[in-house]
């Protein structure tokens, strides 16, 4: 959704964490499940009033939220009649069902156990980055770090990853027309040619460092997890706080890579059918 985050950051300023965008997103995903759920069990479908008086929030807030969500693809609806479940949900389920990516929950799991960071397997859907897979100790009851949360791609470590093989053209026609001012966090790019450079820098350390580019706080490298064919499948990523990470960021991206690498393993060994994410 167009709010994306957990906290926002302008010109230096260090701001706290919005606790309405990280309740925007976690609405959203609210309403996702109760549409989900509902044509699961083959009960009556909801509208904006319905789905308000269910979630207990108001009706301009869902009627704003199914809007976004429908923009996404994650809902549909046709003439203003009740909600389905959009084409998005269903390949969003489908990519989460395919060999290689619940062989990910493995290597997440195992980054968590070696390195002590959450960790986070995510793919691009445009400027958009969709999460995945969390770690365990990343998706607690109750928080907004969920299969399906939206971030953007040009200010999170996972969504510059994904961005590894873009030459300049490219990622000015990707971002061309995106909004910087009051997105990401205290260490975030506010122009397409602040992201180049970013890209310049980290393609030449092999990893990605994003310092606070879109969680006050939080350091978070990242790793592309390419194809058979060598193409940029999804990104692999792990976040912790600057004095987790320090000086043994180069250390950690290693071990990144290698899983990885064996996750790019994994999807050859699947086929075509296994889970390109378009």
């Amino acid at each position: 959704m167009e709010e994306w985050g957990v906290v926002s950051g302008r010109e230096g300023q260090v701001s706290v964490e919005s606790s309405a965008e990280a309740s925007s997103m976690a609405q959203g995903l609210r309403i996702v499940r109760l549409v989900a759920d509902r044509e699961k069990r083959g009960g009556q479908l909801l509208g904006v009033s319905q789905i308000a008086a269910e979630l207990h929030l108001e009706q301009s807030r869902v009627s704003r939220l199914t809007q976004e969500l429908c923009g996404l693809g994650l809902l549909e609806r046709v003439d203003r009649g009740p909600f389905r479940t959009g084409q998005r949900f269903f390949t969003l389920a489908a990519a989460l069902n395919t060999g290689w990516v619940r062989e990910a929950r493995t290597e997440l799991e195992s980054l968590v156990a070696s390195l002590g960071l959450r960790a986070r397997l995510s793919v691009r859907d445009g400027f958009r980055v969709t999460l995945l897979r969390a770690s365990s100790n990343d998706a607690v009851p109750g928080s907004f770090v969920k299969p399906g949360m939206v971030t953007p791609v040009w200010c999170t470590g996972a969504g510059r990853a994904l961005l590894w093989d873009f030459d300049r053209p490219a990622l000015d026609r990707l971002l061309a027309g995106v909004n910087y001012i009051g997105i990401g966090g205290p260490g975030a790019a506010h122009s397409t040619a602040q992201v180049w450079d970013l890209m310049v820098r980290d393609r030449a350390a092999g990893f990605i460092a994003a310092d606070e580019e879109y969680e006050h706080g939080v350091v978070e490298l990242a790793v592309p997890v390419r194809d058979g064919g060598g193409g940029v499948l999804a990104s692999l990523s792990i976040l912790g706080s600057g004095a987790d990470i320090g000086a043994d960021a180069g250390a950690f991206a290693d071990v990144l890579r290698r899983s990885a690498d064996r996750l790019g393993l994994l999807q050859e060994a699947a086929g075509p059918a296994g889970g390109q994410f378009p």
